[in-house]
């Protein structure tokens, strides 16, 4: 029963249509979405990880910005997948009426919507490997560990991109964005050990950040850069996998439902 309740639509050649239509979509406005995904988080790394981090002395026995960079990735990655499942796919499924106009052809409105998340958990790790890609003229990225860093951002972007759609399912227009993006994904941002090691802040909201997607994200991707393999990763990454399946099957659902309306 467990399993029957996160198992997903089958990625079939319909789902791939619908990420490829997606993806020379991105090619056809790729300055505009280069600046979005790519120099928007470089600006942060150098005013927070350069700037900011040069009155700080070093964090685990590292500068700051080794420390905060890491981070970065995840934060980046995760704003880029959730306002492309909220703001892009509103736009498709309310005024654009694209998703309507798909389901003329023979594709599942269920593929439709699975299409969707892996199109907008790519675009997230779009933005942490172009990030990744000028932070190494800094000497900030360990080529070796990049592979595995954006295997674990593409499964926390996969998350974000699911909570994206879920709060497509219930808006009814642009402004309802507003609420979950100031009430969770940006207090997520930075309370998450982004810019600070979560010892820091008092005991009680340690657990409540432990209850963040997002910290188990931050901690994995700062230890393949930082630290050596520990067993812990299984655990956080156990955590994204199972919310992930989780948020995405209601989502599924929920788009699935709309558009049979």
């Amino acid at each position: 029963m467990i399993r029957d309740a996160i198992r997903l639509p089958t990625p079939a050649g319909s789902v791939v249509k619908i990420w490829s239509r997606n993806f020379l979509q991105f090619r056809k406005s790729w300055i505009a979405n280069l600046f979005w995904i790519i120099v928007e988080p470089i600006f942060f790394l150098l005013a927070i990880g350069y700037g900011v981090g040069s009155f700080i002395p070093d964090i685990e026995n590292v500068s700051y910005v080794e420390f905060f960079f890491p981070a970065l990735l995840c934060v980046s990655s995760m704003m880029v997948s959730f306002f492309e499942g909220t703001y892009g796919s509103f736009s498709k499924l309310t005024y654009q009426k694209t998703y309507s106009t798909m389901l003329l052809a023979p594709i599942d409105s269920k593929h439709i919507v699975m299409g969707e998340l892996l199109w907008c958990a790519s675009k997230g790790t779009f933005s942490a490997l172009g990030v990744s890609l000028v932070a190494s003229i800094f000497g900030l990225m360990n080529g070796l560990m990049i592979v595995p860093a954006l295997i674990v951002i593409f499964t926390s972007s996969f998350l974000f991109a699911g909570l994206g759609m879920l709060v497509t399912s219930y808006i009814r227009n642009y402004d309802g964005i507003i609420y979950p993006t100031s009430g969770i994904i940006v207090p997520m941002s930075l309370f998450s050990g982004t810019y600070f090691p979560l010892e820091h802040i008092p005991y009680g909201l340690k657990y409540v950040a432990y209850a963040l997607p997002l910290t188990h994200s931050v901690a994995v991707v700062r230890g393949l850069f930082l630290e050596s393999p520990h067993w812990s990763w299984l655990a956080h990454l156990a955590v994204l996998i199972i919310l992930g399946l989780i948020v995405a099957k209601i989502a599924i659902r929920r788009i699935d439902q709309k558009l049979i309306k």
